[in-house]
């Protein structure tokens, strides 16, 4: 599996080791904010704040990963990246 990431992305091992971490802290520090953000607006009925979660960590994650990006080196990969997932989207 990991081959066939870094055959698809063109990354050697190194790299790809350091685009995984960016990827598994981007969608921590996503959840925490989104989490943090609820809280302000004191929602109680879950009906409400779950779907408001989703939309707020979905607008939230492009942001984090391309932040955490920066210091790990990886900030080509990302914007890249981000691109094309947009592009697939729209």
């Amino acid at each position: 599996m990991l081959k066939g990431l870094q055959k698809r992305w063109g990354v050697n091992g190194w790299r790809l080791l350091l685009i995984l971490i960016v990827f598994a802290l981007g969608g921590s520090l996503c959840g925490f904010l989104g989490r943090q953000l609820l809280l302000l607006f004191d929602i109680d009925q879950a009906w409400i704040r779950i779907p408001l979660y989703i939309i707020i960590v979905t607008i939230l994650w492009p942001f984090c990963v391309l932040a955490l990006s920066i210091p790990f080196g990886q900030f080509g990969f990302f914007k890249n990246y981000l691109k094309k997932v947009f592009k697939r989207l729209s």
